[in-house]
């Protein structure tokens, strides 16, 4: 292994990414499902397990949040193990961040399960995607696992908007994008007050909603993975430079899109020069509970 990174020399958070292979080779999506997205985002077919995620975010002296989708109830698809997720990030604790993925149709197990990651496996927060596991983020069997997530002090982070996940195949290949309206999880907000959440993506085509959602709530975050920087709607600018500056995340959605693609487009975008370090870094130190190391 590399030399370990320290956090002052971290120059970024990447606050979504993706394990998508696990070490015995086991892909975390059916394969017409992913090949749609790769399709969608234009991008690469990276399959990277959490390994190569440590490495490859090593070598650009970043850290990132990292995370399998748990959809096995509709997709019949077993997940990357959430186990072996956290066993890679302790052992990379320089760079990688875990979060758990917890299929929310798996009911009083699940919870169990949750319960257990936090305990024994030490993962940071968890991570939710309403249109591939179909749940609407308000709905009542979803509650005791943030009941759990709360009481630990853990952020959980949220798909919203368009999915790029079955894109373009009859049907959306069965994904329903309605379960990733930002405004079902305005009444996650309000139920749970003391619930970091972070609404992922730029949420089209309901960017107002999740504006709106966050600017109504201090405990919930945006993060701007899945889009290059270069589609952002005006109004999501906006609200990073003034409202939101400290409440936007640094996110790629890697693999789909690389740190690379991101952090060239964002170089191109009217962003103050003070709030670049905040989006970059900064804001997920503090989401994260990284604020007691060196900047």
């Amino acid at each position: 292994m590399s030399e370990r990174l320290a956090l002052r020399d971290v120059v970024a958070i990447d606050v979504h990414t993706h394990a998508e292979m696990s070490r015995a080779g086991h892909d975390s999506l059916p394969d017409d499902l992913r090949e749609a997205a790769i399709e969608h985002f234009r991008g690469q077919s990276a399959r990277p397990t959490a390994e190569e995620l440590a490495a490859f975010y090593r070598e650009r002296k970043m850290m990132a949040v990292v995370f399998t989708v748990d959809a096995e109830s509709t997709t019949g698809q077993p997940r990357v193990p959430n186990e072996e997720i956290a066993e890679v990030a302790r052992a990379n604790a320089d760079v990688l961040i875990p979060f758990a993925s917890i299929d929310p149709h798996k009911g009083r197990k699940g919870v169990d399960e949750a319960k257990r990651l936090i305990a024994e496996h030490g993962v940071r927060g968890f991570k939710f995607h309403p249109n591939i596991q179909a749940f609407f983020p308000n709905e009542r069997l979803a509650y005791p696992f943030y009941e759990v997530i709360e009481a630990a002090g853990l952020p959980v982070l949220f798909h919203t908007g368009h999915s790029g996940i079955g894109s373009g195949m009859p049907g959306g290949g069965g994904i329903r994008l309605k379960y990733s309206n930002p405004m079902h999880v305005d009444d996650v907000a309000v139920d749970f007050p003391d619930l970091k959440i972070v609404l992922a993506h730029p949420s089209f085509p309901w960017q107002d909603e999740a504006l709106a959602v966050a600017v109504h709530k201090p405990q919930v975050y945006i993060d701007l993975s899945g889009w290059s920087p270069k589609y952002f709607p005006p109004q999501l600018i906006q609200h990073a430079n003034s409202l939101l500056r400290d409440r936007v995340l640094f996110g790629t959605d890697y693999p789909f899109i690389t740190p690379d693609r991101w952090l060239a487009d964002f170089d191109k975008l009217d962003i103050k020069p003070e709030v670049r370090p905040l989006i970059l870094k900064q804001n997920a130190m503090r989401l994260l509970g990284l604020e007691g190391a060196a900047p």
